[in-house]
């Protein structure tokens, strides 16, 4: 009997290092000191009383309005997503996971839920991979080269509908009532207990949490070059103390890495409890 499961995952910080805008975008756009762009993301969010996700991506898009700059269109997002820096072993992580999979009769299948920018992950040579990429994209002006206003914005709360979207087989971010309407949870298309949530701080615990609650798995991934650093000790402390998530793993996604061996297991887990 062949099951299907989910792995899913957040993007800045889990896959990839740092926040993708930062790579190729934001130098792009002169944005050279980025630690003074996210306070005035945090300044312009606190002083509207408004979500810090459309204020970032609000100032990005009024930075390239003051610059009369293209860097947002569509098409040169993906070009600097190319640019974004990938932790060890994500490249090749997506074809031997599968191939693990289908021996065990098992149908994976990818997703992103990220409050990054849609078009710079598909821009990323692993884009490709992933069924469905929930993420922050822009309305465009009818030559895509103007950003127009925030056709997606992603947070830490919204980002669990879009699990529910999984569970139920839903493929758009568009589709209201096919996400509230009621399915028996044994009729559901990817049940939560079959899926597995990887992120990496405090944007990803209310889908750490429940993914956990409804009887999946949630692994938290962190940069092993951080790994000294107090912020990134307390960060994984606080995860574990607080039962957000289930593993705590470097980022390094090579073959026989305790991530790679963790995934492996829950997955034959799943395939056990199948029957």
């Amino acid at each position: 009997m062949t099951i299907k499961c989910a792995l899913i995952y957040d993007f800045d910080g889990t896959l990839a290092e740092g926040d993708c805008a930062q790579h190729g975008l934001m130098p792009a756009l002169g944005i050279d000191d980025i630690v003074e762009f996210w306070s005035k993301v945090k300044a312009r969010a606190k002083q509207d009383d408004s979500d810090e996700i459309l204020s970032y991506m609000g100032l990005l898009a009024a930075k390239a309005e003051a610059l009369n700059s293209p860097e947002i269109s569509a098409e040169n997002l993906q070009k600097h997503g190319a640019t974004i820096p990938l932790f060890p072993g994500v490249v090749g992580w997506f074809d031997r996971i599968n191939a693990f999979a289908q021996e065990h009769n098992i149908e994976l299948h990818h997703y992103i839920i990220s409050s990054g920018l849609d078009e710079m992950i598909r821009g990323t040579s692993i884009g490709k991979h992933f069924r469905m990429i929930y993420a922050c994209k822009y309305h465009y002006s009818d030559n895509g080269q103007k950003a127009i206003w925030p056709a997606q914005a992603i947070n830490y709360t919204t980002k669990t509908q879009f699990l529910f979207r999984i569970n139920k087989g839903i493929d758009n971010a568009w589709d209201n009532e096919a996400v509230n309407r009621f399915i028996e949870p044994q009729q559901r298309e990817i049940p939560f207990d079959r899926m597995i949530y990887f992120g990496d701080g405090d944007t990803d615990i209310p889908s750490m949490k429940m993914v956990r609650y409804q009887g999946g798995f949630s692994l938290a991934v962190f940069d092993q070059k951080k790994w000294a650093t107090p912020k990134t000790q307390d960060k994984v402390e606080k995860l574990i103390s607080e039962e957000r998530a289930n593993y705590v793993v470097p980022a390094v996604y090579d073959e026989g890495s305790h991530l790679d061996i963790t995934v492996k297991g829950l997955l034959k887990l799943f395939k056990r409890k199948a029957g």
